[in-house]
């Protein structure tokens, strides 16, 4: 037994001699581990004044290998290194900041050892190591950033509460696996949020860039006064219909009047209100006239700014039945196995009412619903009219209950009194604020989808118009859709539900998982790019967070 144990220590010996040896054999690994273990571990790592930012990433990485150097080899750069930098650039396409991975000291690093092959020098070990150290950090952080974005949403002021996805990749294996096989290239784009609209904007992203490097128009914001329709006469025509022509939705032509707004320009201006989420009228209005104000860098940080927010969505929304509702776009879409099967109009909350960003399931429909008043609705609103009128409620169809559900005379109740222990609904019929039938998906904020009795509101441009809940057109159809795996409930039958005195609730045969999210930009499934306007005036905290 003893000379088994003398035996196993030889042996460990052995092998940490024959380590220690080579490493001793390889200046830039012992160079390497002298840097990496020898920094003072409670600060974090600096090459050349940068800090490394997955510093135990990197020092776990060499470890495992001995600190054999990954992107040189006997002094020279390998072409997997000329790989990493133009993935370092092309991050730019992804909304992120290439100078976050270290772009301008690599650079110069890369300079250095090109003057050095061109003048027959060798590089130094000291400065290989130094880039060995930065690219190595750079895959990391880049690769992070890639999955679960650069941002944490949590931070931000706007109302933001889908969870921030947690990493299901091992960076340290994923770099393996790029010095492996070569490439780089592959394994980071592994990291992309699976939607397809992310490549599309990349690839939207790319070429928006190539047009701001051309980009040779004046774009100081235009201001009117008032719209203008076709037939007017404008000092500001010019400069809009050039960037119409610009954009490609009007024809460059030479015209008699330059102020005149002409049938050609008409044309191009309802193209661009139908691609840009407008009513395509062809007046040229205030947000009109905003969009026509955005330049290829305005739009490129708009983009960035959604890129990012589509890394923060899990990827439990993808590829499922899914109730996807765009508050900046006032659209709800059905989607099922990649197919939309339903598609309407929204209304959403007001600038002061803003609508939350989260995710919950869909799992009953209530037809004939009573409007159950908030209690910040009926403190603000409620009570108040009724102290200026005591037949509001009447009017209104509402009525009083106590919590437990025992109906209150109105006459026996303080109004003027500072608590006010009831509940006010209102109750079903046509001139119910809910409608004549809501869809529940249980949440903090007690928003839900409903139908309104206001239809005219779906006509318009801006639908910033509820308390925070979303008003659906066409819910009769949306709940067809949604019960379609029971063939009794026919079109008549829903119109029953929906016109009865009392309630009915109906549970949906699965949960159905809703999401309310807020993109001002996406890329469609050919490419197009569609901008929407920034109605919480969200973009710019994000687009900060991403350029600090």
């Amino acid at each position: 037994m003893q000379k088994i144990f003398l035996v196993l220590l030889f042996f460990i010996a052995s092998s940490a001699v024959f380590a220690f040896q080579s490493i001793e054999s390889d200046p830039i690994a012992a160079l390497l581990r002298t840097k990496l273990e020898l920094e003072n571990p409670t600060e974090k790592l600096e090459v050349s004044g940068r800090v490394l930012e997955s510093d135990v990433l990197v020092h776990r990485f060499y470890a495992d290998r001995d600190f054999e150097e990954v992107w040189s080899r006997n002094g020279i750069l390998l072409e997997l290194a000329y790989e990493m930098r133009f993935e370092i650039r092309q991050a730019k396409f992804d909304g992120l900041v290439p100078e976050d991975y270290h772009l301008a000291l690599i650079d110069a690093y890369f300079q250095t050892f090109e003057a050095n092959k061109a003048a027959k020098k060798p590089n130094e070990a000291g400065e290989l190591v130094a880039l060995e150290l930065l690219l190595t950090d750079a895959f990391f952080k880049l690769a992070e950033d890639l999955e679960l974005g650069k941002v944490d949403p949590a931070k931000l002021n706007g109302d933001w509460e889908i969870a921030r996805k947690t990493s299901r990749t091992s960076y340290l294996d994923l770099l393996n696996e790029a010095i492996a096989k070569g490439e780089v290239r592959q394994n980071l784009e592994s990291l992309y949020p699976k939607f397809t609209i992310y490549k599309k904007g990349r690839e939207v992203l790319r070429v928006m860039d190539e047009r701001a490097k051309a980009d040779t128009l004046d774009w100081k914001a235009v201001k009117l006064d008032k719209a203008i329709k076709v037939g007017e006469s404008h000092a500001a025509i010019p400069v809009l219909r050039e960037r119409l022509n610009y954009w490609g939705y009007a024809k460059s032509q030479s015209v008699l009047d330059p102020k005149l707004y002409d049938s050609t320009m008409f044309l191009g201006v309802k193209e661009f209100q139908l691609r840009n989420g407008m009513e395509p009228d062809g007046v040229i209005g205030k947000n009109t006239a905003i969009g026509l104000n955005a330049s290829p860098a305005l739009l490129m940080e708009k983009a960035a700014v959604n890129l990012e927010r589509l890394r923060w969505l899990p990827d439990t929304v993808q590829n499922l039945e899914l109730i996807l509702v765009n508050i900046a776009n006032y659209q709800l879409d059905y989607v099922d196995k990649l197919d939309t099967l339903f598609s309407a109009r929204v209304i959403v909350g007001k600038l002061y009412h803003e609508s939350p960003i989260f995710t919950a399931q869909m799992s009953y429909i209530v037809f004939s619903p009573y409007w159950n008043i908030p209690p910040s609705i009926a403190r603000k609103e409620i009570i108040p009219a009724v102290r200026r009128n005591p037949s509001y409620l009447s009017q209104k169809n509402m009525d009083v209950v106590t919590f437990s559900g025992k109906q209150v005379d109105p006459a026996s109740i303080n109004w003027s009194a500072k608590s006010f222990p009831y509940m006010i609904r209102q109750k079903p019929g046509g001139s119910n604020s809910l409608g004549l039938v809501k869809f529940m998906f249980p949440n903090n904020h007690n928003v839900y989808i409903h139908d309104t009795p206001s239809r005219s509101l779906f006509s318009r441009e801006d639908r910033a118009l509820s308390h925070g809940c979303i008003r659906l057109e066409n819910p009769a159809l949306f709940a067809q859709t949604l019960l379609k795996a029971d063939p009794s409930w026919t079109a008549e039958k829903i119109d029953q539900a929906m016109h009865q005195n009392k309630e009915q609730i109906v549970s949906l045969p699965r949960k159905i998982p809703v999401v309310l999210l807020y993109l001002t930009f996406w890329a469609d499934s050919k490419g197009q790019a569609h901008f929407r306007q920034d109605i919480y005036d969200r973009d710019a905290e994000v687009l900060a967070a991403l350029k600090q």
